[in-house]
């Protein structure tokens, strides 16, 4: 059984202006996705500034979103590291919190190979019983999950169930889909390629784009998982402007801005992430008063 079909939420994490976690805007942000549709809701990700939280907020942004959500939605731990040993102690412990799935990336920096990947994905699913989801993301960490590599852990390993699959790759994507033949769920971890991936037999995207539009993302997913596959698309495709805008500096530093531009107090950049070049906060900008969200 999947552990969701449609958009979930790579949350931001908001920040004070003394750069703490504001919890208290997390709270309201989470509120606000579920409320919007978003059906799950994954934190502590990559756009959630994972790499910039200590310790001991990462564990507590997750203990926090679990006990928010409140099982209205799934919700995903980011426990990934380039460490194996620091994964299996965010792992175990978002089990422990009550998470209802982790999302693993690959270690970043050590570019580990095939056969290390496999080791790294067994010891971390050996420390849980609850379903991980591998994130390949391969432009961030310099290391890539080839298809037979997610296929040999998804038929090997029972809590590997599903891929984020951000490589950008369609053909990868294609021929992961080929060799799985239904054996692991895909998930879009880009917000342009939404589509793409569900006509090769995805079932949602984890997206950043859901930060601003919840809803738009998660029509994406349903209209085409419903057989409409023409509005999925005509949506997909009035997505793309805002999108590309939302990327066009390193991922989250335009989202967050969006975010703050839409009323909603996110605070800061963690450095080494900065605040956007002036060009292109004002191409963002063009983008959300073009939808009406500013």
């Amino acid at each position: 059984m999947a552990i969701f079909k449609g958009a979930g939420v790579a949350i931001i994490t908001p920040f004070t202006e003394d750069n703490k976690v504001n919890y208290d805007e997390l709270g309201r942000m989470i509120d606000y996705q579920i409320e919007q549709g978003t059906d799950a809701i994954i934190i502590c990700g990559t756009t959630g500034e994972s790499s910039t939280l200590s310790h001991e907020e990462h564990d507590e942004c997750i203990r926090f979103a679990i006990e928010k959500t409140n099982k209205r939605v799934p919700v995903i731990a980011g426990t990934g590291s380039n460490s194996t040993e620091e994964a299996i102690r965010l792992s175990t412990h978002a089990q422990e919190a009550g998470a209802d799935a982790l999302l693993v990336v690959t270690p970043y920096y050590n570019k580990a190979t095939q056969k290390g990947l496999i080791e790294y994905y067994t010891k971390v699913a050996n420390s849980v019983t609850i379903p991980i989801i591998m994130y390949n993301v391969p432009s961030r960490t310099g290391c890539n999950i080839t298809p037979q590599t997610a296929v040999h852990l998804a038929q090997t390993v029972e809590n590997i169930v599903a891929i984020k699959e951000a490589s950008g790759n369609i053909s990868q994507v294609a021929q992961l889909a080929s060799l799985a033949n239904g054996c692991i769920d895909i998930y879009s971890g880009n917000d342009d390629q939404i589509v793409p991936l569900l006509a090769l037999g995805g079932i949602g995207v984890i997206s950043v784009l859901s930060n601003i539009q919840p809803k738009l993302a998660h029509d994406i997913v349903m209209t085409y998982l419903e057989g409409n596959i023409e509005e999925s698309r005509r949506l997909q495709l009035e997505s793309i402007s805002l999108v590309d805008a939302l990327f066009c500096e390193v991922n989250p530093i335009p989202v967050k801005t969006a975010v703050r531009l839409m009323g909603w107090n996110a605070g800061g950049l963690r450095s080494p992430l900065c605040e956007m070049e002036e060009s292109n906060y004002e191409r963002l900008k063009v983008e959300l008063e073009k939808r009406k969200l500013i």
